[in-house]
């Protein structure tokens, strides 16, 4: 019975291992171990000798024993071991949104925090104070506040935006009410100066008239005074078309000499913040409309007269009076012209330039004016003198008339040349190349400096030049340069506790802004470089790159 029994099981596993494979008997929780290249199989070899029989050969199977042993060694060996997946996630730094107005990070002056916000001196105590690099070159730092600070104390303070809004309201009718009052004040102080005698020193604007451009003018408004009012009467006595236009040629010169005047005392006033630049270029402001109206009003009526001279002759009186006061005006005009000569020579020495280019480029207009119209004169008064010579040994009026001629034209020339030189300095002329070149090789020559880009220095008036360049700046250097001010090992410290993205954060916007007031710094010191080295360059702007 048990042979018969032991026979069937081996016909069955003979039978499973010819048609099928081993995985009907591996549990079902080890699906993966059996795998075909670890499993060996038998097949029986049937071959055909002739026809009709066959030779069939069967391979030797194993026991069931033997196959159960090595699927059980199989079994029990270990897992494959797979390595755990490691996935670096980068740690990026979320972007913030600021919109179209951030000011939490602004800082205030207190005068602007008492002023906007309505807030007292003694509200200021309980915020914090920053001190910041000052803006201005007397003044190392000073303190600011934070708006965000300031904002919240004045909603404190007052309640309510619709508060503080109506509180503004009120300072500024009372800002507009005071202003009035001081208007009015002033207006009656000058009144009662006026009355009793004004005791106090000479101004600067006076002192003005007393040297330089100044003293010229006010010769030449003396001078030429005197000779309009002979020449009017030589003018009436002898009824001279010629002796009319130097008339009308010297009366020109003396309007357009108190212009100068006025701007010369304009020139001088004190930069305010209406005009931060000042008012230098008042100069030439008169000196251009000095140039318009010796063209309209001694051209035009020298020309005027002579061409009503040459259509209508009349017989002219004796010309022994006008003769004289046209020698006197010759020594009067040469002696003005000697002054103006003297002080543009001195100012082209003091710039280094010769005197033919200092007046072509109007550098002091003032005195440019001065010296064109005065050698416009003298040889106003020659062609006068001999056209009138010539009518006198002729008995022609048609010369006179021609002298008028000559006299409005020689005043035209004069003018085009005074709107031409006045025109090109306001519209804003640049200085020698040779100082734009020193000043930008003084740049480049520092160690913090890469490059200088669009270089522009202007003209101001009066010696004052303006200068502009965008910089770009070697950031290896100024980082350098605040490093060297810090302890290293504090810094190193800081750097061995930085352990998440927000620290690293936090490490990087301190030192970030603390570079930056750096590089502020290093823009100050080459601004104040500039100034000292080249005193002319009064307003300074470098751009950062």
């Amino acid at each position: 019975m048990a042979a018969a029994r032991g026979s069937s099981e081996r016909q069955e596993w003979q039978n499973l291992v010819t048609f099928g494979s081993f995985s009907n008997m591996v549990p079902y929780s080890h699906p993966c171990i059996c795998t075909l290249n670890q499993v060996k199989w038998y097949s029986a070899n049937v071959q055909k000798e002739g026809q009709g029989s066959q030779t069939v050969r069967v391979e030797k199977v194993p026991s069931f024993d033997e196959t159960a042993e090595n699927i059980g060694a199989e079994l029990k060996a270990p897992l494959i071991k797979q390595e755990p997946l490691q996935v670096r996630v980068k740690a990026v730094l979320k972007k913030r949104e600021y919109g179209p107005k951030y000011t939490q990070n602004n800082f205030i002056t207190g005068v602007r925090a008492i002023n906007e916000f309505c807030l007292k001196s003694s509200d200021l105590e309980q915020l914090r104070k920053i001190r910041r690099r000052s803006p201005h070159e007397d003044t190392e730092s000073f303190t600011v506040y934070l708006r965000s600070d300031v904002e919240a104390k004045s909603l404190e303070v007052w309640g309510s935006p619709e508060a503080l809004a109506r509180e503004k309201k009120l300072r500024k009718e009372a800002e507009l009410e005071y202003r009035e009052r001081l208007f009015r004040n002033q207006k009656i102080l000058r009144e009662y100066r006026d009355f009793l005698g004004n005791t106090k020193p000479r101004s600067r604007t006076t002192s003005v008239f007393f040297k330089g451009p100044g003293k010229v003018v006010m010769v030449a408004i003396c001078i030429n005074g005197l000779n309009c009012f002979f020449k009017f009467l030589a003018w009436i006595y002898t009824g001279s078309a010629s002796m009319f236009s130097e008339a009308i040629h010297s009366l020109s010169d003396t309007c357009n000499q108190g212009l100068l005047a006025l701007g010369i005392s304009k020139s001088v006033q004190t930069p305010d913040p209406t005009h931060p630049y000042g008012f230098s270029n008042m100069r030439y402001i008169v000196s251009l409309i000095s140039g318009v109206g010796i063209f309209m009003m001694g051209a035009g009526l020298s020309w005027y007269h002579g061409i009503m001279g040459l259509l209508n002759p009349q017989p002219m009186e004796s010309l022994l009076w006008a003769y004289c006061i046209l020698a006197g005006s010759l020594v009067s005009e040469g002696a003005t012209l000697l002054v103006a000569v003297n002080e543009l020579r001195r100012s082209a020495r003091a710039k280094g330039m010769s005197f033919y280019k200092y007046v072509m480029e109007s550098r002091d207009p003032s005195t440019n004016v001065i010296l064109l119209e005065d050698t416009a004169a003298v040889l106003g008064v020659t062609i006068a003198a001999t056209c009138m010579g010539l009518t006198s040994i002729t008995g022609n009026p048609l010369y006179d008339s021609l002298g008028s001629l000559g006299v409005g034209t020689l005043l035209g020339v004069v003018s085009a040349f005074l709107i031409y030189t006045n025109t090109e300095a306001l519209l804003g002329r640049s200085i020698q190349p040779e100082q734009v070149q020193r000043l930008t090789e003084l740049l480049e020559n520092d160690p913090s400096v890469r490059a200088i880009h669009d270089v522009k220095a202007t003209d101001l008036g009066l010696g004052k030049v303006r200068f502009k360049a965008e910089v770009d700046f070697d950031g290896r250097v100024v980082t350098r340069s605040y490093l060297e001010k810090q302890d290293f090992d504090q810094m190193l410290q800081e750097i061995q506790q930085v352990k998440t993205p927000e620290e690293l954060e936090t490490f990087m916007l301190k030192h970030g802004e603390n570079i930056i007031d750096t590089l502020g710094a290093e823009v100050d010191r080459l601004e104040k470089e500039l100034k000292k080295r080249n005193p002319e360059v009064r307003h300074v702007d470098l751009e950062i790159l």
